[in-house]
């Protein structure tokens, strides 16, 4: 693992899974986005991590159109390097998860490494009254869905995007395999270091938030790909936090954001992402560690710069 002495913070602003009955703080709308966003960014975040939603209902949504709304003026209010999904949501075919990159050409873009069962139906059941009638059967068709990340999808994304467009990767590892996913892909030339592996943990499908398992897939990763790859890591819910401060404590890097937790704390709702982005740092800084500005993450991960994109 490539060591640094300070830690980037990636803020993943509202995601695909957490639904509008689950928090009133989730952000929906184009101008919410917006507003989270730049607060994050002046939290400390020098990566923000983006979906789009509905405005009018709040489901995931692939409309270039919409992350149009949002990407320029993020782009014009912070120095923050845009990283979009292609991960997408329950639902979008192929040319879907590629539209909004495709369309906007960032400096980087998630990248799930692996096919994997994805279950979130076990949200269905925590609440009775739903803001709108698509919530509850979208957690509940999770019973019978499998995220496909085909090894043919994956290279798409890789030439299409990387090769394409000069975007990096934050190559999203839920389980051991995907590791050796990505060792595939660089073996074959195809994807170049410095690697962004962020291991998730606690998604039902994928590695168990244990903290053993952060340790686990931290070896592995270092077996496979040495000096060439920072590590990041996020727990979801409320395993959040502890994993947070073990990957900066193991010199690897952080995630927070409402997309992969609503909480700041046992049973208190975060009021923003930027909430998180604060409480991360402050624990940083208390253990002496510095935190990365957006072009220093740039420099470490070898990015093409924000003047590069295509919004």
């Amino acid at each position: 693992m490539k060591k640094t002495e300070k830690v980037i913070i990636t803020c993943a602003i509202t995601g695909s899974i957490h639904t509008p009955t689950m928090s009133p703080y989730l952000p929906i709308t184009p101008e919410q986005i917006i507003e989270q966003s730049v607060e994050a960014a002046e939290a400390g975040a020098a990566i923000l991590h983006l979906h789009a939603r509905d405005p009018i209902d709040g489901r995931p949504s692939p409309d270039p159109e919409l992350f149009m709304q949002f990407l320029p003026q993020i782009k014009q209010r912070t120095n923050a390097v845009v990283n979009i999904t292609t991960g997408g949501a329950p639902g979008f075919s192929e040319d879907d998860r590629l539209a909004a990159p495709l369309r906007a050409q960032p400096e980087m873009t998630s990248l799930n490494m692996g096919s994997m069962n994805f279950g979130v139906f076990g949200l269905a059941d925590k609440y009775t009254d739903w803001k709108h009638p698509w919530e509850k059967p979208f957690l509940e068709a999770s019973a019978k869905f499998a995220a496909n990340h085909n090894f043919a999808l994956i290279e798409r994304i890789i030439r299409e995007l990387g090769e394409g467009h000069g975007t990096k990767f934050e190559y999203e590892c839920y389980d051991l395999g995907h590791l050796y996913n990505v060792a595939h892909f660089a073996d074959r030339g195809l994807i170049k270091p410095p690697f962004l592996i962020q291991g998730i943990f606690g998604v039902l499908g994928g590695i168990g938030a244990d903290l053993e398992n952060l340790t686990l897939m931290k070896q592995t990763a270092d077996r496979l790909f040495g000096d060439d790859y920072y590590l990041s890591c996020f727990g979801i819910g409320r395993a959040q936090m502890r994993f947070l401060t073990m990957s900066a404590m193991m010199g690897g890097n952080v995630r927070v954001g409402l997309e992969d937790s609503l909480m700041i704390g046992r049973g208190q709702l975060a009021k923003s992402n930027a909430e998180q982005v604060r409480k991360i740092r402050s624990i940083l800084t208390e253990l002496g560690i510095e935190i990365a500005t957006p072009d220093e993450a740039r420099q470490m991960l070898a990015l093409k710069g924000g003047d590069q994109v295509a919004f």
